[in-house]
C-alpha cells in the first residue's frame, strides 16, 4: 500500500491529463454526490470545492436521495467497486425520477446497469483498493466535471505540485524525524478524536475512515465549534482519548479564536494533543495535501501496530450479509 501512496502525485497528474470526455449538462441547479466509504469521501471533497458557489450541493451516503431532487438535479454516483448496494439503489432512484446522471466506477453492477439504461458511465480503474484509488478517481473526476466546477487549471496543478513536494517529506523513502506522517503515527494510540473546522470536514472524515480501515482503530470526529458546546465536557474525566486538531490556514476568524481557547484548555489541563495545519493555497490543495499526509500516517501506524492495512475483513463480512 505504501508504494501505491508513493505514486499518488504521479497518479494525480496522469489522471487529470487524460483525454477524457467532459460532461455536458445544462439547467442544473442541484448536485447530489452519492457514494459510501472512500467513494463517499470523494463526494465530501467536491462538496467543499463547491461550498461557496450559488448551487445546492448534497452528499448522500445511504439508500435515499434528498426529497428536493428533480429533472434539474445532477446526480453523480461513485462506486469504485461498482457493487455498492446503497449507491446502486440511489442510481436506480435517480433514473426513475428523471434526474441527470453521471456514474463513476471501475465496473461491476454499476457499469452493467448504466450500459443497460443508457446512462453516462465513466470507467476508472481501481488501484489496490478503493481508498488507495482516491487520487486517481478524484483527478479523473476533476477533469470530467470541469464544466461545472469553479476551478482553473492552475488550481489543479497547484494541488498536484503540493502532493509532489509532500511526497519528498512523508514517503516510505524518507523514514526519519522530518517525516511528519511518521512522527504523528508514533504519537497515535488508544482512541483518536479529530477536531476539524467546517472547511476541512472532508479531510477529517477521510482521516477517520482511513484510521478505521488501515489501523483497525476506534475513532471520533467532531466539528470544533459544535464540540465546544458539548464534547469538551468529556475532558473533565480521565480518558485514553487522544485529540488531534486539523487547522486550516484560512479558517474563519471566530474558528481561529476557538482553536486558541481549546488549546489553552488542553494546556491548562495537561491534555496532550497534536495539531496539523493545512498548507497554503486553494481549498483543493489544502484538502488533498492533508489527506495525503494523514493517510500515510495511518499506514505507518498500522505497520507499527503489526497490522496489515490492506484487508478489511469485517467490511467483507457485512457486505456478504447485505
Amino acid at each position: 500500500m505504501s508504494k501505491i501512496y508513493d505514486k499518488w502525485p504521479e497518479m494525480a497528474k496522469n489522471a487529470y491529463n487524460q483525454n477524457l470526455d467532459q460532461i455536458e449538462f445544462s439547467n442544473v441547479d442541484h448536485i447530489v454526490f452519492a457514494g459510501m466509504g472512500g467513494s463517499g469521501a470523494i463526494g465530501d471533497i467536491f462538496s467543499s470545492i463547491l461550498s461557496k458557489e450559488n448551487i445546492h450541493v448534497c452528499v448522500t451516503k445511504g439508500y435515499l436521495l434528498p426529497k428536493t431532487v428533480d429533472a434539474n438535479t445532477l446526480v453523480i454516483t461513485t462506486s469504485v467497486s461498482g457493487d455498492t448496494v446503497e449507491t446502486l439503489t440511489v442510481l436506480d432512484s435517480a433514473k426513475k425520477l428523471g434526474c441527470k446522471i453521471v456514474a463513476f466506477t471501475s465496473g461491476g453492477k454499476m457499469e452493467k446497469y448504466c450500459n443497460e439504461n443508457k446512462i453516462d458511465v465513466k470507467k476508472i480503474s481501481q488501484v489496490h483498493s478503493p481508498r488507495a484509488s482516491t487520487v486517481g478517481y478524484l483527478y479523473s473526476m476533476l477533469n470530467i466535471l470541469a464544466p461545472i466546477l469553479p476551478l482553473k487549471k492552475n488550481d489543479i496543478n497547484e494541488s498536484i505540485d503540493s502532493l509532489e513536494k509532500l511526497k519528498n517529506l512523508i514517503s516510505s523513502d524518507n523514514l526519519n524525524q522530518n517525516n511528519t506522517s511518521l512522527e504523528l503515527a508514533k504519537w497515535l494510540s488508544d482512541i483518536p478524536i479529530i477536531y476539524y473546522p467546517a472547511g476541512l470536514e472532508a479531510t477529517a472524515i477521510r482521516f477517520k475512515n482511513s484510521l478505521q480501515e488501515n489501523c483497525k482503530m476506534h475513532v471520533i470526529a467532531e466539528d470544533v465549534l459544535e464540540a465546544c458546546h458539548n464534547g469538551v465536557v468529556a475532558w473533565e474525566t480521565p480518558s485514553n482519548v487522544k485529540p488531534i486538531l486539523l487547522k486550516g490556514k484560512d479558517d474563519y476568524i471566530k474558528t481561529k479564536e476557538r482553536w486558541e481557547i481549546l488549546q489553552e484548555y488542553f494546556n491548562e489541563n495537561k491534555i496532550d494533543y497534536k495539531e496539523i495545519c493545512s498548507v497554503d493555497g486553494h481549498i483543493l490543495t489544502k484538502i488533498i495535501s492533508m489527506i495525503y499526509l494523514l493517510d500515510y500516517t495511518t499506514i505507518y501506524r498500522a505497520v507499527m501496530s503489526q497490522i496489515d492495512p490492506s484487508p478489511v475483513n469485517s467490511i467483507s463480512w457485512f457486505k456478504h450479509k447485505i
